[in-house]
C-alpha cells in the first residue's frame, strides 16, 4: 500500500546574519523531505513582536511528500538546529524559522503541531507569500481562500516585496 501524498504550504524567515543563505539552505534541506512544488518572492518585513530587532526575509513554499505531519514538523525543527536556531527569546531573532501553515484540508492540535496555523489569518508576513502561491487555498477551519483571508487581513505590518525567486 502506497504511503499518501500530503501538501503543506510552509512560511520560512530569517533576520540573523546571512538571511538570504539561510532561506537558501532551508529550502535546499526541504527538497530532502518531498518535492517543493513553488516558492514564493522574498519579503522583507520588520520584525513582529515584543523586542528590537532586523528586519526578517521571508518565503513561503509549497511542499509533497509521504511524510506525516508530526514527522515533517519534527524534520523541519532539527533543520532549524542544524541552521543555528536557539529558542532562548518568544519571538525573538532567529537564523532561520520553519513553519508549517497548513496541510491538505487537515485540522490538527497535538502539543507539536496546530495546523491551520493558528495565527496565519492575522499576519501579513505570512498572507502575502502565501497567497503568491496558492490564493485559491481555503481555510479549512474559516472557509475562506488564502486570496481572501490576505484581503481582509489588518495587519498594519509593512510587507515588501523584495526579489522573485529562484535568486542566483
Amino acid at each position: 500500500m502506497d504511503t499518501p501524498t500530503t501538501t503543506y504550504f510552509f512560511l520560512l524567515g530569517s533576520n540573523q546574519g546571512l538571511r538570504l543563505g539561510f532561506l537558501q539552505e532551508a529550502i535546499g534541506r526541504l527538497k530532502l523531505l518531498g518535492t517543493v512544488n513553488k516558492v514564493s518572492s522574498i519579503y522583507q518585513t520588520a520584525a513582529w513582536g515584543p523586542i528590537q530587532q532586523p528586519d526578517y526575509l521571508n518565503v513561503a513554499l509549497e511542499l509533497t511528500s509521504d511524510l506525516a505531519p508530526e514527522a515533517l514538523m519534527q524534520e523541519a525543527l532539527n533543520i532549524e538546529l542544524a541552521l543555528g536556531r536557539e529558542r532562548t527569546i518568544l519571538y525573538g531573532p532567529r537564523t532561520i524559522d520553519i513553519d508549517i501553515l497548513a496541510a491538505d484540508t487537515l485540522i490538527i492540535d497535538t502539543p507539536l503541531l496546530t495546523l491551520p496555523h493558528p495565527r496565519l489569518h492575522e499576519r501579513a508576513f505570512v498572507l502575502k507569500p502565501f497567497a503568491e502561491i496558492a490564493p485559491d487555498y481555503l481555510h479549512p477551519i474559516l472557509q475562506k481562500t488564502v486570496a481572501q483571508l490576505n484581503t481582509d487581513c489588518t495587519d498594519l505590518l509593512d510587507v515588501k516585496l523584495i526579489a522573485r525567486w529562484p535568486i542566483s
